[in-house]
């Protein structure tokens, strides 16, 4: 079962699934670029004789590492995090090798807000910070695509699952789910 899936109960629904904003993989691809570009040049350059081979072979090496690390790390660290909005709250996991996750129930959250520098306005990202009734203390999401609009989804996803809890509430006043019970029981109080 894909994540986050697995994650979800039985009434649970995927609102919206995020990662980081794609320009976070900017510089890993102009990395990229500039990796293959100056090992190719350099490979190139390397003088004919009987150590050309060893030359181009620890120049294939050191390029493969750079790769590892300013190619490859970032781009799983994109893919791995995770910002999921799903009916009942909201859910975030990152990391490639220790993971590190959060999960708000729509109801604890007290204040959505978001923040946009005029770059991030341009590109549409930005900054989401919620706060939550707790000690937990505020969570803060960086490099959100489309911030302002996922702000309101959320304002929205408290509203409706407010209106949720409201109705569940209503039908267990009413008698639903078989309570009270049929049998004519009645609560009295004691003094």
């Amino acid at each position: 079962m894909p994540y986050p899936d697995k994650l979800l109960a039985d009434d649970e629904e995927v609102v919206r699934h995020l990662h980081p904003h794609w320009l976070t993989l900017f510089w890993p691809v102009v990395c990229f670029l500039l990796v293959v570009g100056g090992v190719s040049f350099g490979a190139a350059l390397v003088p004919a004789g009987p150590q050309q081979g060893m030359i181009r072979l620890g120049i294939v090496v050191l390029a493969a590492l750079l790769l590892l690390f300013l190619v490859v790390v970032p781009l799983l660290r994109w893919r791995t995090t995770h910002y999921v909005i799903t009916t009942h709250r909201l859910l975030f996991r990152e990391g490639v090798l220790t993971r590190r996750g959060r999960d708000l129930g729509l109801a604890r959250i007290t204040d959505v807000s978001y923040t946009q520098t005029l770059w991030e306005r341009i590109i549409r990202s930005g900054t989401l910070t919620i706060e939550t009734a707790g000690d937990g203390g505020a969570t803060v999401l960086r490099q959100i695509p489309d911030s302002d609009g996922v702000q309101q989804l959320i304002n929205v996803m408290i509203e409706e699952d407010a209106d949720r809890r409201a109705q569940e509430n209503a039908g267990y006043l009413r008698g639903e789910d078989g309570w009270p019970p049929a049998d004519g029981w009645r609560a009295t109080s004691v003094l």
